[in-house]
């Protein structure tokens, strides 16, 4: 006969006991764990008859997948070309960050004839529908309904089939045969589960949108992100006006893509341009500022990074950086104390991206050394110059990937000076196209400071 069980379910990751705990032993959060009640029966030994024969490799046919366009260009960009038909995207982002914004724009620049359902837990029609009305959203195809039910969004899709769903969002729906409240790991787990279901099973395209906690992750059990197809994170701070939609996991497409949006009045705009718009208002002649070339999947990017070094007021120096990994900084600090004899240990120094992206590749360590060089000795460096290489150590300047685009983009700009790594200028001194732009090989950062400072 079957019965109730109380367990106790970690909010954060998942983990499960009988007793409840102060602290998650998996995670080490403290007060997530919340008491669910499971149903249990007695189990029969039965032997299941397999559905489906295998067969071999080499007899399956492969066809390219079938896609949609977004009808926006930097969108189809991050899915890889479009929405695959019967996937499961994720997208992930602050509160205000501008998901719902995102997919209701989507839902009017999708291809015509495409019939479409919004389903909203958090709003009702109406505000859908003045949201609709500020972004110019009148496309005929879209449906929308306000409802939190699994059962009932699943007998919609189901009785509507459209081509494309939108889940606004995962932690507002609840399957009532589930004790648990919304939002919780076991409903978000098994509302995962059933409308990957439906998009494989229905060939429905699936957009889910979920929020993110406190420390960056999408709310909800880990294994969220392992069962969709595609996980989108839409990054950005709510006071400036671009939004950089990001890739971190797609089974159709690169992981290393992003597009790069602007935030005005009439909605998302897409930034054709995005070297030209990050380096717009860039002060000249001033320490402390450099431009590196960035690389963001095949995409590269001119970014500048800004750097200030003075006196500390206090006996502990301040060390602050924004958009670049701060024990970076700190290494590339050490080295210009080792190898250059900069005594920075007695001032503060604030290393900041400009425009508020995020850079985590090593080919900007040249850039920020050089910045930080730079604002210490209070000389700047020449505005027509971009910086592209990776630091050791040593002070030795090592080679980057993809140097040609990198090259390309800042010659393409404008830049008359690109200094790069002397490893990778074997490489280009077999290529043509970049005869506008002076090529400088160095191999350590003394090179670099010699040069520019």
């Amino acid at each position: 006969m079957a019965k109730s069980k109380a367990v106790f379910v970690c909010q954060e990751c998942g983990y499960e006991t009988t007793g409840w705990l102060g602290k998650c032993p998996a995670c080490n959060q403290w007060n997530t764990l919340v008491e669910e009640s499971r149903i249990v029966g007695t189990s029969t030994h039965t032997v299941t008859v397999a559905s489906a024969e295998p067969v071999s490799l080499n007899e399956v046919e492969a066809d390219n997948e079938e896609r949609c366009s977004t009808g926006i260009r930097e969108m189809d960009r991050v899915l890889g070309g479009g929405i695959v038909k019967g996937s499961l995207i994720l997208v992930g982002g602050d509160p205000g960050i501008g998901k719902s914004t995102l997919l209701l724009q989507v839902c009017e620049k999708v291809n015509e004839g495409t019939k479409l359902l919004y389903v909203s837990g958090e709003e009702s029609v109406k505000q859908i529908k003045i949201r609709a009305d500020r972004l110019g959203i009148k496309n005929p195809g879209v449906q929308i309904v306000s409802e939190t039910n699994f059962k009932a969004v699943e007998s919609l899709l189901d009785k509507n089939r459209p081509q494309l769903a939108i889940i606004d969002s995962i932690q507002t729906m609840f399957n009532e045969d589930i004790s648990s409240a919304p939002g919780s790991v076991s409903q978000v787990r098994d509302v995962t589960a059933g409308l990957m279901r439906i998009a494989k099973g229905l060939g429905i395209a699936i957009f889910v949108v979920g929020h993110v906690t406190k420390e960056g992750a999408i709310a909800g059990p880990r294994v969220l992100e392992h069962m969709v197809d595609t996980v989108l994170y839409f990054e950005g701070e709510r006071h400036l006006s671009y939004r950089i939609l990001r890739a971190v996991k797609n089974r159709f497409g690169s992981t290393n893509e992003i597009g790069i949006f602007e935030m005005r009045d009439v909605g998302l705009v897409e930034v054709d341009n995005p070297s030209m718009t990050m380096l717009s208002g860039r002060p000249e002649n001033v320490p402390g500022t450099v431009v590196v070339s960035s690389l963001e999947g095949t995409r590269p990017m001119l970014v500048e990074i800004q750097a200030l070094v003075c006196p500390t007021n206090f006996g502990m120096p301040r060390r602050m950086a924004t958009g670049v990994d701060y024990n970076r900084v700190s290494l590339l600090m050490a080295v210009l104390e080792k190898r250059m004899g900069m005594q920075m240990s007695s001032n503060d120094a604030f290393v900041n991206v400009i425009g508020g992206l995020k850079i985590d590749e090593p080919a900007c360590d040249l850039g920020i050394i050089t910045a930080l060089a730079s604002s210490f000795r209070d000389r700047p460096v020449d505005s027509g110059t971009v910086l592209i290489g990776e630091v050791g150590l040593t002070g030795e300047v090592r080679s980057v990937s993809q140097i040609d685009k990198r090259v390309i983009e800042a010659s393409r700009i404008g830049f008359k000076t690109c200094i790069i790594p002397e490893g990778n200028y074997r490489m280009l001194e077999k290529m043509k196209g970049f005869e506008g732009i002076k090529i400088k090989p160095v191999r350590t950062v003394q090179d670099v400071l010699e040069i520019l400072i």
